[in-house]
């Protein structure tokens, strides 16, 4: 077992959490990787929308908006659970956590809505190259996203079964900085998918 540094913060309390913190780093970089390709697909693909719509056609703002609105409200609340983990307080630890989990419910509702409207307008991921490369990009965020609530909603389990220790304060970290990393994606969606395609 792993000697622990009292001094240290919670999370990062023994060796072997600080190497499952740094390869998570290392495993956002690959995140990161693979978010860049899509956009890189994307960014090739915007104007090729052959007889299907594009996106100034499609694209309704209030709804990217709430989306928008949501994940940074969700992504504020996360790190006051971070904090309120680092100082022990687990319930409002959980409470935090909770409502990020539930904000991101709201979003994939909202996104998957977005999906039904193209769909039901006739721009579904065949209509166009455009479309693909939209619905992919935004379908695999989406898919973090639905991952994330999945693998949140079982380390607030094991918080609740086991309460806070280094272990389950390592999971909560890591996944606070998952759930950043999905908050900083969509930024990047919003700006250069959304408002580039409105304008």
């Amino acid at each position: 077992m792993s000697k622990e540094n009292t001094s240290a913060p919670l999370e990062y309390r023994t060796h072997e959490n600080e190497m499952k913190i740094f390869g998570f780093w290392v495993f956002l970089g690959a995140e990161i990787v693979l978010f860049a390709t899509l956009f890189s697909v994307y960014f090739a693909l915007a104007d090729r929308t052959g007889t299907g719509p594009t996106g100034k056609e499609i694209f309704e703002m209030p709804p990217v908006l709430i989306e928008t609105f949501v994940l940074l409200t969700s992504s504020f609340l996360i790190g006051l659970g971070v904090h309120a983990m680092r100082i022990g307080r687990k319930k409002a630890m959980m409470v935090f956590y909770i409502i990020t989990l539930l904000l991101g419910l709201v979003f994939l509702g909202v996104e998957i809505n977005e999906f039904l409207t193209y769909i039901h307008d006739g721009a579904t991921i065949t209509t166009s190259a455009f479309m693909s490369a939209l619905m992919t990009l935004l379908g695999t965020h989406g898919a973090h996203v639905t991952f994330g609530f999945l693998w949140g909603s079982a380390i607030l389990i094991q918080i609740k079964r086991h309460g806070l220790n280094a272990k389950t304060a390592n999971k909560a970290f890591i996944f606070s900085l998952y759930w950043h990393f999905l908050d900083v994606v969509w930024i990047f969606i919003f700006s250069f998918v959304y408002l580039k395609g409105v304008l």
